[in-house]
């Protein structure tokens, strides 16, 4: 794997959990930006220059053993557009510029489809048909960002369309291009093959993703039948992730007998926060809970940083992790124990004040303080392994 490449994903990742940091400060005192424009740029780089990034480089790595050099080129010209949107988002938000690399950004993304069709060379249909559906579902979802300008000249930016199509980006990127493309990666390693229990899991996977939209919808335009599609979704998504256990169990062996303990903990950890991500979706078929979910951030950007920093990013480490890139070490366990441990104290923090939200018991003493203190581990953890991924000697550059 490319040490030089992923080093940049960490150092994409690492900028996002600073701005992050910096979200969480601002509550505490004034950071002398926008609010709302810093928010964008944190989700931004977040999403496009570390998740999107590091599946660009290990599919790269693992399904494109020729690798002509039009995929390094395309990574810089990407990591440009990611740069320009980490400088102008927190400037000006939504505007002339920002808007402009995160176009360049959308046309990058169409052409390494293009090159991942024309290059793929792999023996497995399961790893050729998940690489190629989460692939289908990063072009699909940017067909919310077009709709984002007719949206607003039309009906407003506080219209349901607006608000539909927003939620249509990122319903289909989370789960469809990312989860899907970790899963890709995963079962690649895992050498899964084609069965009927694959052909199963499958079509409950997308299926299950296609009609969970319905969720969404239902917040900004309800309909009756909203609910009952959801509830579907929710179901088959549960099927899904039964069958996911049937797939990996007995390649477990792979993974859990012949790995280095801290790619164990790093799977494992990213496999408890898939199941908590499909149990906590599946309380969205109550009503009420789907109610409170909407009507209170904590939990919204506490199911996000669950899917996004559990399940994707923890997949994602543990790629790294398996890789040639480290050698294991006191500081790298530092690293990890700071990144997990910040992720756990903040998610339990967002929980328990949205609890008290919902039941009207006001603020945990000390709420922000204890969020922010909670957060700094996160960029901690984050940059302690990067620079042991610097410092380690690798042929793999």
């Amino acid at each position: 794997m490319s040490k030089k490449l992923v080093i940049i994903c960490l150092i994409n990742f690492l900028i996002a959990a600073v701005m992050g940091l910096a979200l969480r400060f601002s509550f505490l005192e004034s950071i002398g930006l926008n609010y709302r424009f810093l928010t964008h740029a944190h989700s931004h780089v977040a999403m496009l220059g570390w998740v999107y990034l590091m599946l660009f480089t290990l599919f790269v790595h693992y399904l494109i053993p020729d690798k002509p050099k039009s995929f390094t080129r395309l990574f810089w010209l990407t990591e440009f557009a990611v740069v320009g949107m980490m400088i102008s988002f927190p400037l000006q938000g939504y505007a002339v510029i920002s808007i402009s690399f995160s176009t360049l950004h959308i046309f990058c993304s169409y052409y390494f489809v293009h090159l991942i069709w024309k290059h793929i060379k792999t023996n497995s249909s399961v790893t050729e048909k998940l690489l190629k559906s989460s692939l289908v579902f990063m072009v699909v979802s940017t067909i919310g960002v077009w709709c984002l300008g007719p949206a607003v000249s039309m009906f407003g930016p506080a219209s349901a369309f607006y608000q539909i199509a927003i939620q249509f980006f990122l319903h289909f990127q989370f789960n469809g291009w990312f989860l899907i493309g970790v899963i890709t990666v995963f079962f690649h390693i895992l050498k899964i093959e084609d069965s009927k229990t694959f052909k199963q899991f499958y079509i409950l996977l997308i299926t299950s993703t296609l009609l969970t939209f319905a969720l969404p919808i239902q917040w900004f335009a309800p309909h009756s039948s909203l609910p009952w599609i959801n509830g579907v979704g929710v179901a088959l998504q549960i099927g899904a992730l039964y069958k996911f256990f049937q797939l990996v169990k007995p390649n477990q062996n792979l993974v859990f007998n012949k790995e280095n303990k801290h790619v164990i903990y790093m799977y494992s950890f990213a496999l408890v926060c898939f199941i908590l991500k499909v149990l906590f979706q599946s309380l969205s078929v109550l009503p009420q809970f789907s109610e409170v979910v909407y009507n209170h951030r904590n939990f919204v950007i506490g199911f996000i940083h669950l899917l996004m920093l559990g399940v994707i990013s923890g997949f994602l480490f543990a790629f790294i992790l398996k890789s040639d890139l480290v050698t294991f070490s006191k500081s790298l366990d530092l690293g990890i124990f700071s990144f997990l441990l910040g992720f756990v104290l903040t998610e339990l923090l967002l929980l328990i004040q949205g609890v008290m939200f919902y039941v009207g018991s006001g603020m945990l003493p000390n709420y922000y303080l204890l969020l922010f203190l909670f957060s700094i581990l996160l960029p901690l953890g984050i940059s302690i392994i990067l620079l042991h991924i610097i410092k380690h000697k690798t042929y793999a550059i």
